[in-house]
């Protein structure tokens, strides 16, 4: 989306160090070594490892990818302008920038964020888009439990409008309160060949993704190893694509679609296939039996998803999420987590504006308090896993 921003300085991060290893990061190649590692592992690991990186690839991975390509295809074939709508919405910012957070992914609530940054709205727009926003959960939750997905995105969405409205009748913050610009993240350049092959194969593993979901039996008659070649060869390149990129999440306006959905894609599959790694890890191998373990702090969970909603990021919000799907948690845990949680746009918040971003999320705490723990009284059993 065309934000009013600057381009950011072009120069490398600091943790992409070029040398003895070529493009790759060194703080990222270890983990990415280790998954290899563990898909090839002899005895039960392997196999476990090889058939949870397929479920994650078909489960979410391709679906993140054709909603990233429709989203960015979007925007680049009708330029739209969001920061410049934004700024013009007057009495319709706060629903405008809870729409973008409630869509799944970070991208949405990033934009808000740094048309913040740039003066384009205020302060309520910031707590609107954060307090709605599930992140890159809510791909997962979208592909494994859409129907639960279709009460907590909207849910979240109506809770971000009504927040965002009481912070600017409060007025807590004025809406210039940070004054500077938005640096853009570093731009990748021309289309590369891993971005056409990542692409190449999430097509079809969408539509295998798709006859999974439905569960048709097309799925189960396709031969495993065209699956495995399918839902391995992505997860491949999705690793590579992700050790040897400058980017943390957030992708340039001025690349391509396809580059923006393998960088993006890749960077969040990394998360989920290591969520499904830990959960059935977990089980499989020291027998643990996490529904059993909450359900002695059951009055808890809904305030520890609500706290691992302050962690920045989108890992953990999708640790939940799979907690969650794997019946470990209940509904008041993920509705608290999903409204609590800012997901990836937390991060450019606190590089542009601390006060700002702190404040927002404690703000965030209060609707998450509230709805969470009125489905936990009055509701125990919705929606349960």
């Amino acid at each position: 989306m065309q934000v009013s921003m600057t381009q950011m300085d072009s120069h490398m991060p600091a943790s992409f160090q070029p040398g003895f290893l070529g493009p790759f990061r060194t703080r990222r190649l270890p983990y990415a070594l280790l998954l290899l590692a563990l898909a090839v592992a002899p005895g039960e690991l392997g196999p476990l490892t090889r058939e949870l990186m397929l479920d994650a690839y078909f489960q979410v991975s391709v679906f993140v990818a054709a909603t990233l390509m429709l989203f960015y295809g979007a925007e680049r074939l009708f330029n739209f302008n969001i920061g410049s709508a934004l700024q013009n919405a007057r009495w319709a910012q706060v629903p405008m920038a809870a729409l973008l957070g409630a869509t799944p992914g970070c991208g949405g609530a990033v934009v808000v964020v740094a048309a913040y940054a740039s003066g384009n709205v205020g302060f309520g727009a910031v707590v609107a888009t954060l307090t709605a926003t599930m992140g890159d959960a809510a791909f997962l939750l979208i592909a494994t439990r859409p129907d639960v997905a279709a009460v907590v995105l909207p849910l979240s969405f109506a809770v971000g409008i009504l927040s965002g409205w009481i912070v600017d009748a409060l007025r807590i913050l004025p809406p210039t309160a940070y004054s500077g610009s938005c640096a853009m993240p570093h731009r990748i350049g021309k289309l590369r060949a891993r971005d056409w092959a990542f692409l190449a194969l999430a097509l079809p593993g969408f539509v295998m993704g798709v006859l999974q979901l439905l569960q048709s039996p097309l799925y189960d008659a396709m031969p495993h190893s065209v699956l495995l070649a399918l839902g391995l060869g992505g997860t491949a390149i999705g690793l590579l694509i992700w050790t040897t990129s400058p980017l943390e999440a957030m992708t340039n306006a001025a690349d391509s679609p396809p580059t923006r959905m393998a960088e993006e894609t890749s960077f969040i599959a990394v998360w989920v296939i290591g969520a499904y790694l830990a959960y059935d890890y977990l089980v499989a191998f020291l027998g643990l039996d996490l529904k059993a373990a909450f359900e002695t702090v059951a009055p808890l969970l809904p305030l520890i998803g609500i706290v691992v909603g302050f962690v920045p990021g989108c890992g953990p919000q999708v640790l939940v999420t799979t907690l969650y799907i794997n019946g470990a948690l209940p509904f008041s845990a993920l509705i608290g987590n999903a409204i609590s949680n800012d997901g990836d746009a937390l991060f450019p918040a606190i590089a542009l504006s601390p006060r700002t971003a702190i404040l927002a999320t404690a703000v965030s705490a209060v609707p998450a308090v509230i709805v969470a723990y009125g489905f936990y009284f009055l509701a125990p059993g919705f929606m349960a896993p």
